[in-house]
């Protein structure tokens, strides 16, 4: 900037120099930005111990006396000795800078539960399935509704609801379903009680049907139950209570009807779950794509595109916790539980 300085002094105009000396006239005409004070040194505080008396403390924690007691008990026991060396957090610094505090108890140590990855190519393969409490006609007491899903098509298997809950009731109910609908590859659910009982494994065991539970204490391993769960007690139509289990079985009976043959399910394409259930999908497919070209030709400057929406497309495969990379899509029989 000297160069710009002597220019402008000979009485160039600031343009002209600035273009002379190769920079831009803001950047030369720039007012020198002041130096920052230098921070004055940290004083030493006047009680610090010094490095000796640190180490003396380390030794002294880790002295066979000691070596088992945690700071409290060692501040305590020096001074009934009439010593005192630091304070009780001055012992706790010095033992994590030296990387001596940890839980020292022996703890239990719980392995890593595998996470369960179960696919679906069509109905019939993984049924998920859980109980949710119903109220009932008194204040704290609770009605047991067991319900069964197909994971793909999203269709109501099976709803019972009984003033109690067993694995006995829930053997029951796969019976029946199974006798409807077929013997699915995998049934999947949480850990309840019910759900890990020896009476559902001895069934599942029998008809030779994969068993697969969900993580402890993960409630998205079983998302497709949760989410009728949701759907079901935000509804509109759902009550406060129940005066009795036979209107709880009415209400159940006419919900899942509704449900499976007039609800239109964002997760599978806004097609009913019996659509999907029974293979009528396609067809409305076609219908409903038909209809949309119809309007689009109508009113092109009303579409941004020539593609249905992406929200009317049915997915091939279903997951419960997909996999961040697959090599190719398994079907649920294939899948570890």
């Amino acid at each position: 900037m000297l160069a710009y300085r002597q220019i402008t002094a000979a009485g160039w105009p600031t343009r002209d120099a600035a273009e002379l000396v190769g920079v831009s006239r803001a950047t030369a005409t720039r007012k020198p930005t002041l130096s920052l004070p230098v921070p004055a040194p940290t004083p030493v505080p006047a009680n610090k111990l010094s490095r000796g008396e640190r180490a003396r403390i380390l030794d002294l924690v880790n002295s066979p006396q000691f070596v088992d007691l945690p700071p409290i008990q060692i501040y305590a026991r020096l001074l009934d000795q009439g010593v005192y060396l630091g304070s009780i957090s001055t012992i706790y610094r010095i033992l994590t800078e030296n990387k001596q505090v940890k839980e020292r108890r022996r703890m239990a140590r719980h392995p890593a539960r595998a996470i369960p990855e179960l696919a679906a190519t069509g109905p019939g393969q993984c049924y998920s399935w859980d109980i949710t409490k119903l109220p009932g006609p008194i204040k704290g007491t609770w009605f047991d509704c067991y319900v069964m899903i197909d994971i793909f098509s999203r269709y109501i298997v099976g709803a019972h609801v009984h003033a109690s809950e067993s694995g006995e009731l829930a053997v029951e109910m796969m019976k029946e379903i199974f006798a409807i609908h077929g013997t699915p590859h995998v049934v999947h659910a949480d850990r309840g009680t019910s759900m890990t009982s020896k009476t559902v494994a001895a069934l599942l065991s029998d008809l030779e049907v994969t068993k697969s539970h969900s993580r402890p204490r993960v409630s998205n391993d079983n998302p497709f139950s949760e989410g009728f769960f949701k759907t079901l007690k935000f509804a509109p139509v759902f009550p406060e209570n129940f005066n009795s289990v036979g209107e709880a079985r009415a209400f159940m009976a006419d919900f899942v009807e509704n449900y499976n043959h007039a609800h239109r399910h964002t997760g599978i394409a806004l097609n009913t779950p019996a659509d999907v259930h029974y293979g009528l999908a396609a067809r409305k497919a076609i219908e409903r794509s038909a209809t949309l070209a119809a309007a689009r030709a109508q009113n092109p400057e009303r579409f941004s595109t020539a593609r249905d929406p992406n929200i009317l497309t049915l997915h091939d495969t279903v997951w419960i916790n997909k996999p961040a990379e697959q090599d190719k899509v398994q079907p649920a029989a294939t899948l570890a539980a």
